[in-house]
């Protein structure tokens, strides 16, 4: 029926990326040695970025090619970066902290002692009964009786 109906499209056999060609094997992940690390990470914390030249030099004292002491350094100052920051949020989150605290002592200190007598006040005594309510403490508690307030 496929040969007589002019709409029906052959179908197309197989994935479309079969036919591409295989591709290149990824090369093994290469382990240095301890000494290469060292000296890799002493020059590191000397330098976060090398010149070519510098570069070349380097990987010729450790036996090692130009593209893995680049690959190397990009790699450590990422994992340089993730630290700093995380080092920086961590002191960050401590000052917070320290900050809250710190509000909460200063705010108790401010529950525990008297109000400072205001020379105004103390000659009007509407003002002077103002001045000693102190609503947020929880042994003054304001009541109504018969429509004036008054402090148990």
């Amino acid at each position: 029926t496929a040969a007589l109906s002019p709409f029906v499209a052959t179908r197309r056999i197989g994935h479309p990326y079969q036919n591409r060609t295989p591709p290149k094997r990824k090369k093994p992940r290469t382990t240095f040695s301890r000494v290469q690390i060292c000296e890799l990470e002493k020059r590191f914390h000397r330098q976060k970025y090398l010149a070519s030249a510098e570069r070349a030099t380097l990987a010729k004292a450790l036996k090692m090619t130009d593209a893995q002491v680049k690959t190397w350094f990009q790699n450590r100052r990422t994992k340089w970066r993730r630290q700093t920051a995380e080092e920086r949020e961590a002191e960050r989150q401590q000052a917070n902290r320290l900050m809250l605290h710190l509000q909460q002592e200063a705010f108790q200190k401010s529950l525990a002692q008297p109000l400072p007598q205001d020379p105004l006040c103390m000659h009007n005594s509407s003002l002077y009964a103002l001045q000693n309510l102190q609503p947020w403490a929880e042994d003054n508690k304001v009541t109504s009786v018969s429509g004036v307030a008054s402090v148990v």
